[in-house]
């Protein structure tokens, strides 16, 4: 993708009847399609880290009111340790889906 925006902008910058101000849209049009792709790709990534950072939150919010005897200390620590290892675990499974979507998005 960016070697064809080179390559439009370049041949934007042949055109010796163009303005200045249409070369500057030219060029504009030329980066427009990686600008879009990378919006979506950057889009995606962040919501899988919203996902994943809410998925752990979940866990984090779920032992506090467990802490309140030592003794549960460990057993509170094991549940928090479980329950963000779900988390990774399922947004893991995840990825193969989000980079289909964004490939056919981006094909």
């Amino acid at each position: 993708m960016q070697g064809l925006m080179f390559r439009c902008s370049a041949g934007c910058c042949e055109d010796s009847q163009a303005t200045m101000q249409q070369v500057r849209q030219c060029i504009e049009r030329c980066h427009a399609p990686l600008a879009q792709a990378q919006a979506l790709v950057t889009s995606e990534l962040e919501k899988f880290q919203d996902g994943l950072a809410r998925c752990t939150m979940h866990c984090n919010d779920k032992p506090k009111d467990s802490i309140d005897a030592e003794s549960k200390q460990l057993q509170v620590k094991r549940q928090l340790e479980s329950c963000v290892t779900k988390c990774v675990d399922d947004h893991i499974n995840l990825i193969p889906t989000m980079t289909k979507k964004m490939k056919e998005s981006l094909s």
